[in-house]
């Protein structure tokens, strides 16, 4: 996996503004809370059945600029929405960012730092969701699961002709939770899981890729990682291989994979995550026979949206009551 190192600006260095202070025990007062996501809404009700009664959800619809709708804010929960300098400092009243997922990267953890407002993600909830999603999206792709779909509806019997997996190669980039956890189910069918940092020398990654036979993407997106896969990790890669992201769009360069396609090289690609969210359903590249999409779910279940909301009820718990928070990233 990717190690990314904290860094600070020197506008970061100031001392921060006082938070607003912790309300007595036992005094009932009103907490917005809301949520940035443009997507994930069936969260919200886990969201609710465990956030406190003092507190008012709110959805941002996208109607106003998020900064309008967190004036007066206490508790932020980010998701897919853009925090920045100008959100920060249109929230005075804000104690809380709360990421309901892992990744931070679309928030100013400096412009949180300065302004003294704390930002904690939600790790460790979804590594099993993603890794059974990144396994359905590899069996997918084997079985041509767009074919055998229009095959059915034209009542074909017995086509299209798929690929057993047992016996491949399965590599893994990003040796983080949902890569080992996809690795290890990739193993009991049969088939031999190799692990890659992001981070390894380009020409040992390239060497890694000539042996794959499906290439399956956990890494965080970062600076680094933007653009990994392009025309020469597709021209190193083993002709027919399959690749899978359910990690960000932006790893994957959308020009060099669809060159790729469109030459044979990649027999196949599986898609959870976007270059652009939401995505446009009628982009010729997701009606593709050799391209399967799902709408970004892989982390869509019960299990995960429980675990995500226990952390989430938690942290604006404590978060209220003065306590320290958990995990905390800046």
């Amino acid at each position: 996996m990717v190690q990314c190192k904290a860094w600070r600006s020197r506008a970061s260095l100031h001392v921060p503004a006082p938070l607003p202070p912790t309300p007595p025990r036992g005094t009932f007062l009103l907490v917005k809370v809301v949520y940035g996501g443009s997507g994930w809404l069936e969260i919200l009700d886990f969201f609710r059945a465990r956030l406190p009664p003092e507190a008012s959800l709110v959805v941002w619809d996208r109607s106003a600029p998020l900064a309008d709708v967190v004036k007066d804010a206490t508790i932020l929960l980010p998701s897919n929405a853009l925090i920045d300098r100008a959100v920060l400092d249109a929230a005075p009243h804000l104690r809380l960012i709360q990421q309901p997922a892992v990744g931070t990267e679309a928030i100013d953890l400096d412009a949180a730092r300065a302004r003294g407002v704390p930002v904690c993600n939600a790790p460790g909830t979804n590594p099993l969701s993603v890794a059974e999603a990144a396994l359905f999206l590899v069996l997918a792709l084997a079985r041509r699961l767009r074919t055998a779909a229009r095959s059915f509806s034209e009542a074909r019997i017995g086509a299209p002709v798929g690929t057993e997996l047992h016996g491949k190669t399965l590599l893994v980039v990003g040796t983080g939770q949902s890569g080992s956890r996809l690795s290890r189910a990739a193993e009991a069918l049969g088939m031999r899981a190799l692990g890659i940092a992001s981070r390894t020398p380009r020409a040992d990654f390239l060497a890694m890729c000539t042996i794959a036979d499906v290439v399956s993407v956990h890494c965080p997106l970062t600076p680094a990682t933007r653009g990994l896969f392009g025309d020469d990790v597709f021209a190193a890669m083993k002709p027919g291989a399959y690749l899978v992201n359910c990690a960000r769009g932006p790893i994957v360069d959308r020009a060099a994979l669809v060159r790729a396609l469109d030459g044979g090289r990649l027999a196949g690609v599986g898609l959870d995550v976007f270059w652009d969210e939401p995505w446009d359903p009628n982009d010729p590249l997701f009606h593709r026979d050799d391209v399967i999409a799902m709408p970004h779910i892989a982390g869509s279940t019960v299990e995960a949206f429980t675990r995500i909301a226990d952390i989430v009820a938690e942290n604006v718990r404590r978060s209220l009551a003065g306590e320290p928070l958990l995990h905390r990233v800046a």
